[in-house]
């Protein structure tokens, strides 16, 4: 299958030049997600669990766009800017994939865009 880069209207638009979700061999690769509103179109606000439940959420929408679902998700990356969120990131992401329990890696970085404690992306199979 060559690879399709998919319209994803439940997307916060993207902050530079990629795809939020590209589909190549019956893998669809989604780009790190931030907590972002896209009804109010601004991030969420009440620190990395309220920025967490909105990347799953936002995650759900967008993975719905392409007739998928968290049942799909085949491996996360999970973005931290400070590794003693990790207790409270893995509560709130666990409440949206504990049946799934896809292969999870996470990484305390630098910095993350617009200063935000978290971003996620994921890939998964059809």
């Amino acid at each position: 299958m060559p690879k399709k880069i998919h319209d994803v209207p439940s997307a916060p638009a993207p902050v530079g030049p990629y795809s939020v979700v590209t589909e190549a061999n019956g893998f669809v690769f989604v780009s790190g997600q931030l907590g972002m509103d896209t009804a109010a179109g601004k991030l969420v606000e009440g620190g990395v669990e309220a920025e967490t439940h909105q990347i799953m959420k936002n995650l759900k929408a967008i993975l719905g766009d392409v007739g998928l679902g968290y049942s799909d998700i085949v491996k996360t990356t999970i973005f931290v800017a400070n590794m003693a969120d990790f207790p409270v990131v893995n509560a709130a992401y666990g409440e949206y994939v504990a049946d799934a329990k896809p292969a999870r890696s996470t990484v305390e970085v630098a910095a993350l865009p617009l200063g935000v404690q978290i971003e996620i992306e994921v890939i998964a199979a059809r």
